[in-house]
């Protein structure tokens, strides 16, 4: 999957409800293109190279799946949406908003329509002050010295003046703080892994994500169930307690929770339909023993896809030994996972339908899962 890319972005505006105006503007970069890491103070400028009202400035910290080039798109629909009108002159002019990309990661691109890192940075002291808030120790990748460098070195002498009044985040990034170890779980190709990535990657959480790929077991059963099936079982459960007990009890002094996109019950989940009775007799055996000193989540989401939309994110993610996997094999999963759900009445337990969703694609059905995860 696509990694978020941190952005710095500075926004302006000199018409109508000027505070509004930069709000409406950060609520939007949330819903559209990614999520809010910092918002710099506010700053009251005269309007730089021409004639007009005083301007407000801010700069914000996000991250992104967007390359440049759609990120710039979208920060167009961002500015349309909010009433900017199409430049009339070649010179500068009022606007009620805009939006302008500062850096892009590390990376420099020059473009008939994008030029990254923004051209007039090291000039311009409404962009530098605002964002030497949130990013003074940052390096321009050309110039190869800090924000905070820039605007030491800056000969803008124009006045620069903080405004009292606040911005605030369209969402809290602390909306975790109360839990501990989070569990994202779901069928073969429920978009679990994705989703706990985007989660850790979004909130700053440590990520355990299952060491499938490394079970030597599992391209052979998914070729002779019949033969490898215990072998299997039994190697992903000893794998998975090891995992899970190893990196929970690992504290990570800068993350702020646990995310994984298992939990330790799948096993008995999958062996149930795997082995025959009496092999997961003696299975249970050993799962039981193991399950007493797992520490359990504070949340455990389920993410449910029907049949046919889990054959289709099988057949389109490529992996050559889960290509043979049968609609009812999965039907089976879904079947013991929501036994399993039922059989914890202490267990935190959020079911969340996806079928319809693509929340790798489409930001808006993210923050649909998020929300219903948070609520």
């Amino acid at each position: 999957m696509k990694l978020l890319q941190k952005i710095f972005i500075s926004l302006g505006t000199n018409q109508g409800n000027r505070l509004q105006n930069l709000q409406n503007a950060i609520d939007l970069i949330y819903e559209q293109i990614g999520s809010v890491l910092e918002i710099s103070s506010v700053y009251e400028t005269s309007s730089w190279g021409f004639e007009s009202e005083d301007f407000l400035n801010c700069c914000v910290a996000i991250h992104t799946l967007l390359t440049p080039e759609e990120l710039l798109n979208k920060l167009k629909e961002v500015e349309i949406s909010l009433g900017r009108k199409q430049k009339t002159k070649t010179t500068y002019e009022a606007r009620i908003i805009d939006a302008d990309i500062l850096f892009y990661e590390s990376i420099t691109i020059t473009t008939k329509n994008l030029t990254i890192p923004h051209v007039a940075i090291a000039d311009r002291k409404f962009v530098l002050q605002p964002l030497a808030d949130i990013a003074s120790e940052y390096k321009h990748p050309v110039l190869q010295c800090t924000v905070a460098d820039l605007l030491h070195n800056c000969n803008d002498e124009s006045t620069i003046s903080k405004v009292a009044l606040k911005l605030g985040n369209p969402f809290n990034s602390r909306v975790f703080s109360k839990y501990n170890f989070v569990t994202i779980e779901g069928n073969i190709g429920s978009g679990k892994t994705s989703l706990a990535s985007m989660l850790a990657q979004d909130f700053n959480a440590k990520l355990i994500l299952e060491r499938f790929a490394d079970n030597a077991f599992l391209p052979k059963f998914y070729k002779d169930q019949e033969r490898f099936a215990f072998p299997l079982e039994m190697s992903f459960l000893a794998d998975r307690y090891k995992q899970l007990s190893e990196d929970i009890a690992q504290y990570d002094l800068f993350k702020e929770f646990v995310v994984a996109d298992y939990h330790i019950s799948k096993s008995l989940t999958f062996a149930k339909v795997t082995l025959p009775e009496d092999e997961f007799a003696l299975y249970r055996k050993f799962f039981n023993v193991i399950y007493k000193d797992m520490q359990q989540p504070e949340l455990y989401v389920y993410l449910y896809q029907n049949t046919e939309r889990l054959l289709k994110n099988i057949a389109k993610r490529g992996r050559t030994y889960e290509q043979d996997i049968q609609p009812d094999y999965l039907e089976q999963i879904n079947k013991g996972y929501v036994e399993f759900i039922k059989s914890q009445p202490n267990l935190n337990v959020k079911i969340i339908d996806v079928s319809e969703l693509d929340f790798v694609a489409n930001r808006a059905d993210f923050l649909k899962i998020l929300k219903q995860i948070v609520s």
